[in-house]
């Protein structure tokens, strides 16, 4: 599907932009549920969406933890909710093979941020012509991310986003430095803010990540009025059930009345 957001290359959309959706693909009826919800609230808001999902989780903690329904399963579901919502795609990618794989379904290739640095997967991702949306290491600063967006810009694609998702501060916890966003904006780029793993308290004895979702309107509000171009929020209808990242996730009810007020701000600060 064409990405609807063509102009965020300039930075010039009339509202910010949303990539939202479930941590990873459960199933059909789980996907196509927040799709639909999600869908409804952006068309409603005048917020240019992309739907989000992990098709697989190579990130988890502990050995037993969920990774997903099958790669290729997973994909096909994400392309089927794109084209019946009419709405483009995003899912993470981990390798090379990833890339190849993973393009021929979403339109967005999104890096992890432990892997921002891998030079390999940056250039397969770029060789794919896709939207290319990196995430910031926890351990990266701003500036050396202009790096990042090198290696991509250097296969001739120029379609691409960074995302600040907080910086590891201790042993279980996170900060979002708002600098960070103008900052990253310096390298010609478009900049979202990742809401929900910015609230993650990573690597906890328990093997289970924890999270503050209590916070998911403080962090959201702050960035928007720190000027970043787009939102990742993670979201689920009961996020208490979810399979993964269910302790920073925003409940699926609370996502219209948040954006809401998160148009208000963006109006107020342009």
């Amino acid at each position: 599907m064409e990405l609807s957001i063509k102009n965020l290359k300039h930075q010039q959309q009339p509202c910010f932009f949303l990539l939202a959706g479930p941590c990873v693909v459960e199933s059909k009826e789980n996907l196509f549920e927040i799709a639909e919800h999600l869908s409804m609230v952006s068309q409603k808001l005048k917020i240019p969406f992309i739907l989000k999902a992990s098709y697989k989780k190579a990130n988890r903690s502990k050995l037993s933890s969920f990774t997903g329904i099958g790669n290729e399963k997973a994909l096909e579901l994400l392309a089927m909710a794109g084209e019946k919502y009419q709405i483009p795609t995003v899912t993470d990618i981990h390798t090379e093979q990833e890339a190849a794989l993973a393009s021929k379904y979403v339109d967005v290739l999104q890096i992890p941020a432990f892997l921002c640095r891998q030079t390999e997967l940056l250039v397969a991702a770029g060789n794919t012509g896709k939207w290319v949306n990196i995430k910031k290491g926890q351990f990266a600063s701003a500036n050396t991310m202009k790096y990042a967006v090198e290696k991509v810009q250097q296969t001739g694609n120029t379609n691409i986003m960074l995302t600040e998702r907080g910086t590891t501060f201790g042993y279980h916890d996170l900060v979002v430095d708002y600098r960070n966003i103008p900052e990253m904006q310096k390298h010609g780029v478009p900049v979202v803010l990742d809401v929900t793993h910015s609230l993650q308290q990573p690597n906890q004895e328990s093997g289970v990540t924890g999270g503050r979702p209590d916070l998911i309107p403080v962090i959201a509000a702050a960035g928007i009025a720190a000027g970043a171009n787009g939102l990742f929020i993670e979201t689920h209808p009961d996020p208490s059930k979810a399979k993964s990242d269910g302790a920073n996730m925003l409940a699926l009810h609370l996502i219209e009345p948040l954006l809401s007020k998160l148009v208000k701000i963006y109006q107020a600060t342009q």
